[in-house]
């Protein structure tokens, strides 16, 4: 999906007795915090496997119809009113939003979502999906090329060595789609890349938001695509073709279906996701939406006829190990006390058992 963007290591779980609820404990106006944990973390995964594998298929089954891939920003346009009549929708069940952000905010972070999604959506007129999937899970490359000329941050190793592999495995898929895919063209890559650096500005300007006004995801969601799609409206009555393109896509049932389970599918996703966050922290939440992409890639490849070649395997386990290695590098100390614990537990049956016999 990609969608509203949040850094997901920011976002601190909810404890485990703890039982306030709030809005931001609801997901879509259901109250998930009134279920046991372990049905919260069953419902979340099944969700959000679901909704976005639905996502990927709907937007690749999309971009093969005929008249779409030349017209990737009015798809756009059209998810961002799906968006907007969503979180109108969303705004009846929780009741009157209050805006917190000043407008010149959500206007610029419009912008910066339909770079985002506008770029994303139009480079698979030019790339296979899988391409596009890789490129969009290694956004860690952009936000520490970024963080360094910019900010001068400094990173660990382990940052450093999964940027490199992520490098390595996007040079390596490019390549063998340059080889083998008939329909590969240098633009989809461009747009891509563009699209990647308006995630990594984004998910750093949302973040300072939330934290700065105290917002809803329900506000930032409504507000940020509202005017996403008035800016896209007007773009596309200025420039022309606006009614020609609206027409052919409503007269079109696949095409109103696809935009519809696309947009729908990732609407409510990235609301999964968030509670997943809140309520088990940024390590299950990543673990789960990364295991997700790679179960898309690989039904990208079933169920829609494209070129094979074993390069895109080995690519794909290098962009996977940087991004395993990443989340490493986040969450060291939780991940090395989980493992600490499990081998405390092997060795703890393995005395029991040795005790029995």
């Amino acid at each position: 999906m990609k969608h509203t963007k949040l850094n997901l290591a920011q976002v601190s779980p909810r404890r485990e007795n703890e039982t306030i609820v709030t809005e931001d404990n609801k997901v879509c106006g259901i109250n998930l915090s009134s279920l046991p944990r372990s049905i919260q973390l069953i419902v979340c995964i099944i969700v959000v496997f679901v909704l976005f594998i639905m996502y990927g298929y709907c937007q690749e089954w999309l971009f093969q119809m005929d008249g779409v891939k030349k017209h990737g920003m009015f798809v756009t346009l059209m998810q961002f009113g799906f968006y907007t009549i969503f979180g109108i929708f969303e705004q009846n069940i929780h009741g009157k939003i209050e805006r917190r952000v000043p407008l010149v905010t959500y206007i610029g972070l419009a912008v910066l979502t339909i770079g985002t999604m506008g770029l994303s959506n139009t480079s698979l007129g030019y790339l296979n999906y899988p391409t596009q999937v890789i490129f969009k899970s290694s956004k860690l490359i952009p936000v520490m090329i970024g963080g360094i000329l910019i900010q001068g941050k400094k990173f660990s190793m382990f940052d450093l060595l999964s940027c490199l592999l992520m490098t390595i495995g996007l040079i390596m898929f490019t390549l063998t789609d340059q080889k083998v895919s008939p329909n590969f063209e240098a633009t989809g890559i461009i747009l891509i890349s563009l699209a990647l650096c308006s995630d990594a500005a984004i998910g750093n300007i949302q973040e300072l938001t939330m934290k700065k006004h105290k917002t809803s995801n329900a506000e930032l969601v409504l507000y940020s695509y509202g005017i996403g799609f008035l800016i896209l409206f007007v773009g596309h009555l200025v420039f022309g073709g606006f009614l020609e393109v609206f027409i052919f896509m409503i007269k079109n049932a696949k095409i109103m279906l696809a935009l519809f389970l696309f947009s729908f599918s990732g609407y409510v996703g990235i609301h999964f996701v968030l509670h997943l966050v809140r309520t088990f922290g940024a390590l299950l939440a990543v673990t789960v939406t990364t295991c997700r992409k790679a179960v898309t890639m690989i039904l990208s490849f079933m169920f829609f006829t494209k070129p094979f070649s074993i390069l895109y395997l080995w690519a794909g386990m290098l962009v996977l190990g940087g991004i395993c290695l990443n989340i490493y590098s986040k969450n060291k100390s939780k991940v090395d006390s989980m493992i600490s614990g499990a081998v405390r537990g092997l060795r703890k049956n393995s005395s029991l058992q040795s005790n029995i016999v």
